[in-house]
């Protein structure tokens, strides 16, 4: 005997938002009854009976009539002009969902990108002070704050860093899914600030599908006009430190492979470097960290983990190449294995 099932069909209504049966009642079912002539003037007709008789039973089933996502932004972002004199810095929303709210998306984007309004969505089910301190780093971060901060980084006990005006950058590309080759790849690069407050700044661009090469670090539009994105990060150290140009740039790029290096420095280093001039002469470092690699590394007859902060530099390295491994976290748990960033000196 041979069973099978036939797949689930799913009826589409025009301007129907269809829901699934949860604790009894319907979750929500907007406009449904667009699709039938809302101006149907004969009350006698069919049309008009089935809309009163649909109308009725939704009622008594418990059928809850909601806008889209959108519009319900729309409409809350009227009621805040409505009762705020000016724009908002800050917006704490508590979503009705935890997972997949359908007011996420288009509220980030219309605080976000339309108004440049910093915001913090929460959809708690218990709240207590471990939450909240959660929260509060998170938010803190978002405004400007530290969260933490390195006795070290305020004894200038980094000459070249701290004496030096330095900017470091930190460059990566995101890539959609495999199977999406139509989704373009995010270019972020982020940058310090005056040390030792060096909460970083971030720049972000969208470029061509499945390139790892950044191609838009210089972008100029016009002989006087560049819309790339080091420069937008190098006017905000210019301003954060006191109109101080960096004399140090070290680079850190992450997500690339060995055969790869020369394209980082012919392609996005040249890029940087087209901001030089007669009266700025910097000196660059560039790095690129590998976290794809099978090396591991152990404490002699000991289960305790290798403490963070432990550097490698020989026996294991590269003969020609001037690496490194860097142990950069804490590892709390006993004979788990710590991974290693291998970090290769492309650029000195």
């Amino acid at each position: 005997m041979v069973r099978r099932v036939m797949a689930k069909k799913r009826s589409e209504l025009k301007d129907v938002e269809i829901k699934n049966l949860r604790n009894g009642k319907w979750e929500s079912l907007a406009n449904f009854c667009r699709s039938f002539h809302e101006e149907a003037n004969d009350y006698n007709s069919d049309e008009f009976n089935l809309r009163r008789d649909l109308l009725r039973c939704s009622q008594a089933k418990g059928m809850v009539r909601c806008n889209p996502a959108p519009i319900r932004v729309d409409m809350m972002f009227e009621a805040i002009k409505r009762t705020l004199p000016g724009p908002p810095y800050f917006l704490l929303c508590i979503l009705p969902e935890r997972k997949n709210s359908d007011i996420y998306g288009p509220w980030k984007r219309k605080c976000l990108v339309d108004f440049g309004i910093i915001t913090q969505c929460i959809a708690p089910t218990r709240i207590n002070d471990q939450h909240l301190t959660n929260l509060l780093l998170k938010i803190n971060a978002k405004t400007g704050g530290m969260n933490s901060l390195l006795s070290v980084e305020c004894l200038n006990s980094i000459p070249l860093v701290s004496r030096t005006p330095t900017i470091i950058f930190g460059m990566d590309v995101s890539h959609g899914s495999p199977r999406r080759l139509d989704v373009p790849s995010i270019a972020d690069v982020v940058s310090s600030r005056k040390w030792p407050l060096i909460s970083p700044r971030a720049s972000v661009r969208a470029q061509s599908a499945r390139v790892e090469m950044i191609d838009c670090l210089f972008k100029p539009i016009s002989p006087d006009k560049d819309e790339g994105m080091i420069r937008e990060l190098l006017t905000d150290f210019y301003s954060t430190t006191g109109k101080l140009k960096p004399q140090h740039i070290i680079i850190f790029r992450d997500g690339v492979s060995e055969s790869q290096f020369n394209q980082v420095l012919n392609i996005e280093l040249e890029q940087i470097m087209q901001f030089m001039d007669n009266n700025w002469d910097p000196k660059f470092m560039v790095i690129v960290a590998q976290k794809t690699h099978h090396t591991k590394f152990f404490q002699p007859n000991s289960d305790v983990n290798i403490p963070p902060g432990t550097i490698i530099d020989n026996r294991v390295c590269h003969p020609k190449n001037n690496d490194f491994y860097l142990c950069a976290q804490n590892g709390p748990i006993i004979s788990v294995v710590i991974p290693f960033k291998h970090m290769f000196q492309v650029y000195d």
